[in-house]
């Protein structure tokens, strides 16, 4: 196995475990951070098996994860 290859694999693993800690979290604004860093992670990834539908999947995943953090942002009861 190549290095980069590994190094591609880790960056996948990563996603997932930021994803799956994000789920896990009670509190939003760390979820969504979570969330964002794993998709952001996992897009890295479906680019590097050049896989259309994931990638696109991820890129959803990661702006609505995004657009999710800033909406709640400006929420008055938003956790912390």
């Amino acid at each position: 196995m190549m290095i980069s290859t590994l190094i591609f694999k880790i960056v996948g693993i990563l996603g997932l475990v930021f994803i799956i800690i994000g789920e896990v979290l009670r509190r939003k604004k760390q979820q969504d951070l979570f969330f964002i860093a794993g998709g952001i992670l996992l897009c890295i990834y479906s680019i590097f098996l050049n896989d259309v539908v994931f990638i696109i999947l991820q890129i959803v995943f990661t702006l609505i994860a995004i657009y999710d953090y800033l909406k709640k942002r400006t929420h008055i009861n938003y956790q912390k």
